[in-house]
């Protein structure tokens, strides 16, 4: 058995540690999952997926943004425009 060290971002780390646990899982069996799967196809990348939430780090700091931005200006849109605006930026 090998011990192989990563470093990471205090943040990303600490987001990592959340989503993989919504997984029912722990960093260890995320990557190991990971190399398994990466030998077996022999290829990257593949797909985990866990629930998107609204409660992450860059998500926040976008709705701060966003938050500043409609205090410092008299435009308004719906909530359809901005949907809208959203998904087109999105989806291209």
């Amino acid at each position: 058995m090998t011990t192989v060290t990563l470093r990471f971002d205090d943040a990303m780390k600490k987001e990592l540690d959340e989503m993989v646990e919504e997984m029912g899982m722990n960093l260890t069996t995320f990557f190991t999952i990971y190399a398994k799967r990466a030998l077996r196809d022999r290829k990257i990348p593949f797909e985990i997926s866990a629930p998107v939430t609204l409660s992450t780090p860059v998500v926040e700091q976008k709705l701060d943004e966003a938050d500043r931005f409609a205090d410092a200006t008299t435009e308004r849109y719906t909530a359809d425009e901005v949907f809208s605006r959203v998904r087109s930026r999105i989806h291209g």
